[in-house]
């Protein structure tokens, strides 16, 4: 048999692929509660608008909504005081921008800009 026969990987190459795979795992196991953290936070954010159009709440109510639902949902980027509310077209309209900052491994750090509305 001659080597040009021979199919599959090396111990190095199976090493480093390996290697490569825990790290894309880290980094998703690390990445998916910040996901999840930022779909409630849209979630959250939509419903109290539309709540808050139907309601004639205001902005206090609106924070102290929006507070009561991130202090049940665990959510700790963002507090009441980020939210930012506007009235457009006689409608309100919540907003919020946010950076979360990833350690991933000694000096390496993922930096992502979170921002979402109501619209």
């Amino acid at each position: 048999m001659t080597i040009k026969n021979q199919r599959g990987l090396s111990l190095s190459s199976l090493l480093v692929w390996s290697v490569l795979l825990v790290l894309l795992a880290i980094a998703l196991m690390k990445l998916t509660p910040i996901f999840v953290e930022y779909s409630a936070i849209k979630k959250h954010i939509a419903t109290i608008a539309q709540e808050a159009n139907t309601q004639n709440h205001d902005a206090n109510a609106i924070r102290l909504s929006f507070s009561k639902r991130a202090q049940i949902d665990n959510i700790q980027s963002i507090g009441e005081r980020n939210v930012k509310i506007t009235r457009q077209d006689n409608r309100i309209v919540l907003s919020t921008q946010y950076t979360k900052t990833i350690p991933l491994l000694s000096n390496v750090s993922l930096v992502i800009d979170f921002e979402t509305s109501s619209e």
